[in-house]
């Protein structure tokens, strides 16, 4: 199955975040997702700004990424998503277990 991979990402809004979060654990895609709603700070057509959003850490093996990059892609709401796979170098065996028992 691969090892845990954590994919991170960020949405408009906790209704969008959790209504594409929903999908993706039905689909197997994620195993979890730990939602955060923040303050993001940004150059946007060359001016600063602070809007609220909400970031996702998506835990899940490795060999699902390039197909959950690509769900995640197409049906994200905004036109250029972050989508960022984040490796991890080791874990507990009891995670990884749970990681490949849950999406396999």
């Amino acid at each position: 199955m691969g090892k845990p991979t954590l994919v991170y990402t960020t949405f408009p809004n906790l209704e969008n975040a959790k209504s594409i979060v929903g999908y993706l654990l039905e689909k197997k895609m994620i195993a979890c997702a730990n939602l955060r709603e923040h303050e993001a700070h940004y150059i946007e057509d060359g001016d600063i700004a602070i809007k609220t959003e909400v970031g996702a850490f998506l835990k899940t093996a490795e060999n699902k990424w390039d197909v959950l990059k690509d769900m995640i892609n197409e049906i994200h709401p905004l036109e250029t998503p972050v989508i960022l796979k984040i490796n991890i170098d080791d874990s507990n065996e009891e995670f990884e277990n749970w990681i490949c028992d849950t999406i396999k």
